[in-house]
């Protein structure tokens, strides 16, 4: 039991922007919505997916600490766990995944049935549901685009956390559905060559980069960045 704990605390992704909104990490997501928000300026970014090159770079923390700015902003926001192989959003929130994407997709549940609210106001969260055996197949089908498109009614944003570009084709089929694509990079980790072949794959999914996030930077204590202006957390 206390190793099943131990598993779960280290799977839930922190909600920094909500529990401690005056950080210097939740200013810095604050940023990443004003970029995103700037990167097009002509069009009206709906649907976007965040994803990375490899696992364990931090896109679900991304994702989920993204939502939570754009719902702080006042948009009506819905989190999708679109990685339907290791999904973590359930933990992340401490909700149940008896339903959720997969539920929807094989026709077993509805969305309203599904979509549960979160502790965040205005932030809704579908989970990924039953692990299916056929993810890519399930992402691609034409119920993954009518699904996309009754969302877009109720949501003003839908973000889709993906799992990594370079190690199964799901995510380049989520990219190729949304309007643009958020890349993760770890800055201990993720090789350029990588970070490259990661860019090249969401362009072959027709889809766009409209905001890259360096994950795991580590100032250095004497920098004037360090601490948040007028924050003492």
């Amino acid at each position: 039991m206390a190793r099943q704990k131990k598993v779960l605390q280290q799977t839930a992704r922190k909600l920094i922007t909500f529990t401690t909104p005056k950080s210097y990490v939740a200013e810095q997501f604050r940023t990443l919505r004003t970029n995103i928000t700037f990167s097009s300026p002509d069009a009206d970014i709906r649907t976007m997916v965040v994803t990375s090159a490899a696992p364990s770079e931090g896109k679900s923390t991304t994702s989920a600490n993204l939502a939570v700015v754009f719902a702080q902003e006042g948009k009506r926001v819905l989190l999708v766990d679109g990685d339907m192989r290791k999904p973590t959003t359930h933990h992340t929130f401490h909700m149940g995944n008896t339903i959720g994407l997969s539920s929807i997709l094989t026709r077993q549940a509805a969305p309203e049935d599904a979509i549960r609210p979160t502790a965040v106001e205005r932030l809704d969260l579908l989970t990924c549901g039953a692990i299916p055996p056929n993810p890519a197949e399930l992402l691609a089908s034409k119920s993954m685009d009518l699904l996309i498109k009754q969302l877009k009614e109720k949501y003003d944003l839908i973000i889709f956390d993906a799992p990594p570009v370079l190690s199964v084709t799901d995510g380049q089929i989520i990219a190729n559905k949304c309007d643009g694509v958020v890349l993760v990079i770890n800055s201990g980790s993720t090789e350029k060559e990588m970070a490259l072949k990661a860019k090249e794959a969401i362009t072959a999914s027709n889809s766009k980069i409209i905001g890259a996030v360096l994950n795991n930077y580590e100032l250095a204590k004497d920098s004037h960045y360090y601490q948040y202006y007028g924050s003492s957390e």
